[in-house]
């Protein structure tokens, strides 16, 4: 009788695990369409412009490839449009976010991690977690509302004419306050997870606190900080709503000068998308695969960089 009973327990088990191994089998499955869906709308429709012919003032046009990867004017009637100038400015605003925001995030996960006061670490984390959370559009209405009268202030005082505030120097600021949240919690995490005899044999072999915190525990930690950049580099190539709000969508380009307004890969994406047709519309789907390939080739370069770092 108890023998029975164990051979039903078992199999009353197994078929339970393979319904849930199933379950979860058929969420990826459906998580996995949904990625592969949305990646075959855009480039179907980002192809267009290149292989199809659309009719603008009774002419048939369709856009050039080439010029189109390399140009430094967005638009030229009827049928010119260029990228090249977008993705160079995209690829500026995004390393010069990441060199303010990385330090900082570090540096402020080291502190909440090893050196605050564990009431004081759990404030700040619970500060940042918050700020993590905060939508794209409250940073967007905090950097046409603050940020952008910081940054023309600083343009008067150097004698430069800015456009309100509205610049590469304000998309910059957003980014790197907008990044900041995501690679500090993962830095944190990251950081708590060193080993605590590797803290103790350093203490034991005379090294500092400091010493201990900069040479040990972020050497330890430096796969998980590098993975929290990875994150924040994701998110600072698409971030689409705060930075159309204070780029200002240059119209030409490369832009270097930090006053000067400029242009996304992600706020040309946004900006008309709504108030255009035909082919100005589905141009926009191309940007949008430049945006993929430049996420794709960031990311395997991080990623890389990380290997050798772990080595």
């Amino acid at each position: 009788m108890n023998k029975t009973q164990d051979n039903g327990g078992f199999y009353k088990k197994t078929i339970i695990d393979q319904l849930v191994k199933s379950i979860l089998f058929g969420a990826t499955i459906l998580c996995a369409s949904i990625i592969i869906f949305i990646i075959l709308f855009i480039l179907i429709k980002g192809i267009k412009p290149f292989i199809s012919q659309y009719e603008i003032n009774g002419i048939l046009y369709r856009v050039d490839l080439w010029k189109f990867l390399t140009g430094s004017v967005w638009y030229t009637a009827p049928n010119m449009y260029g990228v090249g100038f977008v993705i160079i400015n995209t690829f500026y605003i995004v390393i010069l976010a990441l060199l303010i925001a990385v330090p900082i995030s570090v540096l402020t996960a080291l502190f909440t991690s090893k050196m605050a006061p564990k009431m004081v670490g759990k404030a700040i984390s619970s500060v940042i977690e918050l700020l993590a959370a905060i939508p794209s559009i409250i940073y967007g209405l905090f950097g046409m509302g603050v940020i952008t009268n910081f940054v023309k202030r600083i343009s008067f005082f150097f004698g430069y004419q800015s456009a309100g505030g509205i610049s590469t120097l304000a998309t910059i600021i957003v980014l790197a306050i907008m990044i900041i949240p995501t690679i500090t919690m993962v830095s944190t995490a990251s950081i708590n997870s060193v080993k605590r005899n590797l803290v103790d044999a350093s203490l034991a072999l005379g090294a500092s606190k400091t010493q201990t915190n900069f040479k040990v525990v972020l050497s330890s930690a430096r796969s998980g900080i590098f993975s929290g950049i990875i994150l924040g580099v994701g998110r600072a190539l698409g971030e689409a709503t705060a930075v159309s709000m204070v780029a200002g969508n240059s119209g030409s380009g490369p832009t270097f000068n930090l006053f000067d307004t400029t242009r996304t890969l992600t706020s040309t994406m946004l900006l008309g998308l709504k108030e255009t047709t035909g082919l100005d519309y589905d141009i926009r789907f191309s940007v949008g695969i430049v945006l993929i390939m430049m996420i794709l080739v960031m990311n395997g370069l991080l990623h890389r960089i990380k290997k050798r770092l772990a080595k």
